[in-house]
């Protein structure tokens, strides 16, 4: 008789692959409403918030903003907002 002791042993479990990390995090005002959205390093979209959370706060905490989502590598990313909100937009690079 095997060591299973009459029951049988799972299976190997398998790894998905993880998302990359999120590179950047841009604060955007919109219509009075502060939002929080997350992008790889690509520029693609993988989270949106609310920006007054405490996640924000702590993702944000010793690092320095820029104002520079005004570049031609934003224009995709934040196709839906206009070039004041753009210009005012706070944009950290993220530890990762």
């Amino acid at each position: 008789m095997g060591q299973g002791f009459g029951n049988e042993v799972p299976g190997r479990h398998v790894q998905p692959l993880h998302r990359a990390a999120a590179k950047y995090l841009v604060v955007l005002s919109s219509g009075g409403y502060s939002v929080a959205r997350l992008f790889l390093d690509s520029r693609i979209q993988v989270a949106e918030f609310d920006a007054s959370t405490e996640e924000t706060a702590s993702m944000t905490t010793g690092l320095i903003a820029t104002k520079d989502a005004v570049g031609s590598e934003w224009d995709i990313a934040l196709a839906g907002h206009s070039a004041e909100e753009r210009q005012e937009a706070h944009v950290y690079t993220l530890n990762i």
